[in-house]
């Protein structure tokens, strides 16, 4: 190899998580760039609601009589004036029901049921040339998506979007669980999944500046066509530069029920704690949803007088950032003293902290509601990276991507059609209240349903007598045992699942199959030759 090749692969790991990363981040925009330009997209393709809005920026909102969102219908609107000049306009104000559809659902459906069979196919076929193909159809559906004419262009356009990157999470997160230790699990996954933030956060000032710019007199259209040429390149880099990693599989005696049979996809995602899991991410996500959906459209509605672009910007990227990469470091540096639960107690404070200042956030003035908003990012974005490897460590090595593809599907179902009953909640008790309850309140909620999590899992697990007993006989057993809570799907091979007893290796309290009288206890395994501790939650 080249020498300076050869110097440069010691960066490759890293060079994988960038290129992935970057891939989620250019997904996620084409994803949440519709919550900016919706009220264009909307003016141009004649869709969603009409209302009363400000549009004119010789007043500000402090010295009108009359707030232009008061007035309900097309002729007082219009009669409104300050000194003989008039400040309303009535026109499409990007809402309503149908950007509600196309923002969520739409998306939705497509995304969840094609990440499924993503999360299946991952599990068995070449993960760098899917996500490749993956990649290349949601950069050319962006890019179409700026050449639009009608309102079912665009709806047809997200659906094809998101069968292309529903499989961008189960297929990065096998090939990064691949090639990165366990150490720096819940970090790599903060970082990576942060992508959706990423692309919310960028989506601000990308569809509020650029639409105004109006390049090329194309508007809001050049978004989309910046975003689809760069996924596209992004695509090129993913099937040239990177390459499958060795899968660390421990074949079909991966993981083996009380009777010996393999474990199986179902009896993964009924155990409690999955379930309880999978509510509290779907609660959450869902809060995280209805702001990401309606933020641009809140502050533009209440505060038409004040820029808030960069501040969202700076708010998700920045803040959000350093709260994604502080939740990966305090959740992996405490589970090896508390165990796996450490983590879901991690997602449980931070969700708690993060209420309050969300509240803030849509009560205040744009000063302190931008200072409210950065506080409760710091905590909220903690949680995504957390949740996956949970994930991750409670889930054999053999169903992980398709465990992932059944997550991701029950979270984006609940969590991202929820936000539909914004738009008719709004219409009872005003936008702002609605807003509160789907957002600040649903973080309130997830908070509460991670703690009882946290008792479902399993805390740190204690050295078996014969695991003492041993390590008082073999002292060097001791700077090799690795005290694992949950599936470490790194260090565990075929003959570690028939110890040198006969009997196979069983599994976790939480995924061990009952005969009839409720779930089988578990039992020690002996530590296999390599010193290695086995698994106990």
């Amino acid at each position: 190899m080249i020498p300076i090749l050869n110097k440069l692969s010691g960066f490759y790991s890293s060079y994988v998580l960038g290129i992935l990363t970057i891939g989620y981040i250019l997904g996620e925009l084409g994803h949440y760039l519709i919550g900016v330009t919706s009220k264009q997209t909307a003016i141009e393709l004649d869709y969603g609601d009409h209302a009363c809005q400000q549009n004119n920026s010789m007043f500000t909102r402090h010295e009108l009589m009359t707030q232009c969102s008061d007035v309900k219908n097309e002729s007082s609107c219009y009669s409104l004036d300050m000194n003989g000049t008039g400040y309303c306009e009535w026109n499409y104000n990007g809402l309503g029901i149908d950007y509600q559809i196309l923002a969520g659902p739409t998306f939705i459906l497509v995304f969840t049921i094609a990440g499924v069979f993503m999360g299946f196919a991952a599990d068995k076929y070449n993960r760098v040339k899917m996500l490749t193909v993956c990649t290349v159809i949601f950069g050319v559906a962006i890019l179409l998506q700026g050449t639009v004419k009608e309102y079912w262009h665009l709806v047809l356009l997200r659906m094809v979007m998101a069968a292309g990157e529903s499989g961008c999470n189960p297929l990065a997160t096998g090939i990064m669980s691949d090639i990165f230790p366990e150490n720096k699990r819940a970090l790599v996954m903060a970082i990576f999944n942060w992508g959706i933030y990423g692309g919310y956060g960028i989506a601000f000032p990308v569809g509020r500046y650029i639409t105004k710019l109006n390049f090329f007199d194309m508007g809001w259209r050049m978004c989309y066509l910046g975003a689809g040429v760069l996924t596209i390149i992004v695509a090129g880099l993913t099937g040239t530069t990177l390459r499958e990693p060795e899968r660390k599989s421990i074949g079909e005696g991966d993981r083996t029920t009380a009777s010996g049979k393999p474990v199986s996809l179902w009896q993964v995602i009924k155990s409690p704690a999955m379930i309880m899991l999978m509510i509290a991410a779907s609660i959450r996500h869902s809060g995280g949803m209805t702001f990401a959906y309606n933020a641009d459209l809140y502050y533009n509605t209440y505060f038409p007088d004040v820029d808030l672009g960069w501040w969202l910007f700076a708010v998700t990227i920045g803040i959000g950032s350093v709260g994604v990469v502080v939740g990966g470091v305090v959740s992996d540096k405490i589970v090896a003293k508390m165990g796996i639960r450490s983590r879901a107690f991690v997602l449980a404070i931070s969700q708690l902290i993060a209420t309050l200042p969300a509240f803030g956030s849509v009560y205040f003035e744009p000063l302190w509601a931008m200072i409210t908003l950065g506080l409760s990012y710091f905590f909220a974005e903690m949680w995504f990276g957390i949740v996956f490897a949970i994930v991750v460590e409670i889930v054999p090595l053999r169903v992980r991507s398709s465990t992932i593809g059944v997550f991701l599907f029950v979270m984006n179902n609940i969590g991202g059609n929820l936000p539909i009953l914004v738009d008719p909640v709004a219409k009872v008790i005003g936008y702002r209240g609605s807003i509160m309850i789907f957002y600040a309140g649903f973080y309130g909620i997830s908070s509460i349903l991670f703690l009882i999590t946290c008792f479902l899992l399993d805390g740190k697990a204690k050295p078996s007598s014969n695991e003492q007993e041993s390590q008082k006989t073999h002292p060097d057993t001791i700077l090799n045992a690795r005290h694992m809570h949950g599936h470490d799907n790194s260090v565990f091979s075929v003959d570690e699942t028939l110890p040198s007893n006969g009997r196979p290796a069983q599994l976790p309290q939480h995924l061990q199959l009952s005969n009839g009288n409720g779930y089988e206890k578990s039992q020690s395994i002996q530590p296999s030759h390599n010193g290695a501790e086995s698994s106990r939650l």
